[in-house]
């Protein structure tokens, strides 16, 4: 078969290239046309253009490459009608992929859609998932309770599992190593301080972790901190690390990024599904976040959740203490922060829960690239009646 693929920026690259791998492995004579970037053209796909072009973020960012994404949204919606392929399968990137699929529906009214990644309707913006079913047929979900979400907006939808469980976490000796490699004893509490990865959230976040960090450590001298980064922002987090009293280690390679996580006993992180990555490796966490006076009042009138935590949501527990908009301040993250140190029965149950949510994002399972393209075939091939 003939598949059409569509990805706008490194995180829905990094579900097609697995999914692809899936599709491969369950159909011989598989075709991959469309957009992506590094990880789908390991699989064979020869991107329409560069990835790179749909990756921005935020109205001023797009505003001046709005004429561009309109021409691209055109020429994709175009590609798809010309290759007349079986499929259409757009991964994340809802204000792109969306747009395309809405034009390819005209241009092929029965052609099968098919988005990977549910958007987030349990949190806020309900209405999204009816808008997203004039165009889409059948959803692969990241969360196990999503389905039910997408299936009232009248799509089919399956939970294929989260690409966290498929990740690598490394091991006791690396983690041992990378205590050794920055003279961190076994015994020292190593926290993770994680503001972001984005240039607003490091600046907005950065100083208000490194004031509870430093209120934690009246408390408990002995800590050492770790700030393990992406390259966007690494720059910036040195800059504003200088800064700091007492500086932290800061770690940007990816194999460095992942001994860090495996070495560390808690973690003070921004809201996202970095508290995955923490789950993952077992490490006991407190999270915090805010945005702009305006965007937090936005958000505000509009959440539907009690818990913006994904541990939290998927487990069905209020083990992480979360701290969002004013409440992310200093002192209660710090007194947070201590709290996990001093109680090991608030260490026991984030454990507990962190096990749970990898559990039930299917931590040994079959791979979800696997499932999402064993999900994507059944959706595409007409059933037998009953």
């Amino acid at each position: 078969m003939k598949y059409f693929l569509i990805a706008g920026e490194p995180s829905g690259d990094n579900l097609g290239g697995p999914l692809m791998e899936g599709l491969r492995s369950l159909d011989r004579e598989a075709v991959f046309l469309g957009v992506g970037g590094p990880a789908m053209s390991a699989q064979g796909l020869e991107s329409l253009f560069p990835m790179e072009e749909l990756s921005v973020m935020g109205i001023v960012e797009i505003l001046p490459k709005y004429r561009q994404l309109k021409a691209r949204i055109r020429q994709t919606a175009l590609a798809v009608a010309e290759a007349q392929p079986d499929v259409l399968i757009t991964i994340d990137s809802p204000d792109f992929c969306l747009r395309v699929a809405r034009q390819v529906r005209e241009l092929m009214p029965g052609l099968k859609t098919v988005h990977y990644v549910a958007p987030s309707v349990w949190a806020w913006r309900p209405g999204r998932a009816k808008k997203m079913a004039q165009v889409i047929d059948h959803v692969l979900a990241l969360l196990p309770f999503e389905p039910d979400y997408m299936r009232a907006a009248g799509m089919s939808c399956d939970f294929v599992g989260h690409p966290i469980v498929a990740q690598p976490v490394a091991g006791v000796g690396e983690a041992a190593a990378f205590r050794e490699a920055h003279g961190i004893s076994a015994d020292t509490p190593l926290v993770l301080c994680l503001p972001g990865s984005r240039r607003g959230e490091v600046a907005r976040l950065g100083p208000r972790f490194d004031e509870a960090l430093m209120q934690l450590r009246d408390r408990v001298p002995e800590i050492r901190v770790v700030i393990p980064t992406v390259r966007g922002v690494a720059q910036l987090v040195r800059d504003m690390t200088r800064r700091w009293p007492s500086a932290p280690i800061v770690v940007e390679a990816a194999e460095d990024r992942r001994a860090a996580f495996a070495a560390a006993d808690l973690a003070l992180a921004a809201s996202g599904t970095v508290s995955l990555d923490l789950a993952a490796n077992d490490v006991p966490m407190v999270i915090g976040y805010d945005v702009a006076p305006l965007s937090r009042m936005i958000i505000g009138m509009l959440l539907k959740t009690d818990t913006v935590t994904l541990v939290n949501l998927v487990s069905e527990t209020r083990s992480v203490p979360e701290f969002i908009g004013r409440k992310c301040q200093p002192g209660p993250m710090a007194q947070a922060l201590l709290h996990l140190i001093e109680d090991p029965a608030a260490r026991q149950a984030q454990h507990d829960a962190m096990d749970l949510t990898m559990v039930r994002l299917g931590r040994g399972g079959e791979a979800p690239g696997l499932r999402a393209a064993r999900s994507v075939l059944g959706a595409i091939t007409p059933q037998p009646p009953r």
